[in-house]
C-alpha cells in the first residue's frame, strides 16, 4: 500500500463522492444509458474512464504542473471544454424542442466512447483534481511507485462509479420513465450542460 498523508479510506471515499457527484460526466452517462441502453451507456462511461485515466497519468508525469505554470494552455483547454459542453447543451435543447420519441438510429458505440473521452479531456477541472489529489495525498519526494499506486486505486474507484451509473440508469423502470418524459429530461440536460459550460468558462487558474 502507498504511504499517503491522509487515511486511505478517507482518500478513496472523498474521491468516490467527487466522481459520483452531479457533473458533465454523470449527466452524459445517465442520459445515454436511459435513452440508448446499457451497452451504449457503458461505451460512453468507458470513454469517460479513459479520459479520467489520461489526466491521472498526465498529472503523475507532471503535465498538470506544466499547464498550471503556462496560463495559455489552461485557457485553451478551458475554452474548448466550455464550447463542447455548450454544444451538448444545444443538442439536448434541440431534442427537447423537437419532442417525439427518442431517436434509436444505429449509432456506432465507438462514437459514444469518443464523446465520453472528449467530455473528460476537455474538462480542466479533471486535470486540476488529479494534480490536487497527488499534492495532498502523497508526501514530498514520493517516488513514482507511490504515485502509480494512488493512481491505480483512484482510477479503479472512478471506473466503478462511472460504470455503475451506466448500469443504474439503464434499469428498465428508469428507462421507461425517461421514455415517458423524454422532452423534460432533455430540457433538464440541456440546462445543466449549459450551466456546466458557464461554470468552466468562469473558472480561473490560480497563481
Amino acid at each position: 500500500m502507498p504511504d499517503v498523508l491522509i487515511p486511505l479510506p478517507v482518500l478513496l471515499g472523498g474521491w468516490m463522492l467527487a466522481a459520483g457527484s452531479p457533473g458533465p460526466a454523470t449527466l452524459a452517462i445517465s442520459g445515454t444509458a436511459m435513452g440508448y441502453g446499457r451497452a451504449t451507456g457503458t461505451a460512453l462511461a468507458l470513454g469517460i474512464v479513459a479520459g479520467s485515466a489520461s489526466w491521472g497519468i498526465a498529472a503523475g508525469l507532471g503535465f498538470s504542473a506544466v499547464m498550471m505554470s503556462n496560463a495559455w494552455l489552461f485557457e485553451a483547454l478551458r475554452h474548448a471544454g466550455a464550447a463542447y459542453l455548450l454544444y451538448l447543451s444545444l443538442k439536448s435543447l434541440r431534442a427537447a424542442w423537437a419532442g417525439g420519441p427518442a431517436a434509436q438510429a444505429a449509432v456506432p458505440r465507438g462514437r459514444f466512447f469518443v464523446k465520453g473521452l472528449l467530455i473528460h479531456l476537455t474538462n480542466p477541472k479533471a486535470m486540476l483534481a488529479w494534480g490536487s489529489i497527488y499534492a495532498i495525498a502523497l508526501p514530498p519526494g514520493a517516488g513514482l511507485l507511490a504515485v502509480w499506486q494512488v493512481f491505480a486505486m483512484l482510477a479503479g474507484v472512478s471506473a466503478a462509479m462511472f460504470l455503475g451509473y451506466a448500469w443504474l440508469f439503464s434499469v428498465g423502470a428508469i428507462s421507461k420513465a425517461y421514455a415517458r418524459a423524454r422532452r423534460w429530461f432533455e430540457l433538464a440536460f440541456g440546462l445543466l450542460f449549459g450551466a456546466a459550460s458557464l461554470r468552466i468558462l468562469t473558472l480561473r487558474l490560480e497563481t
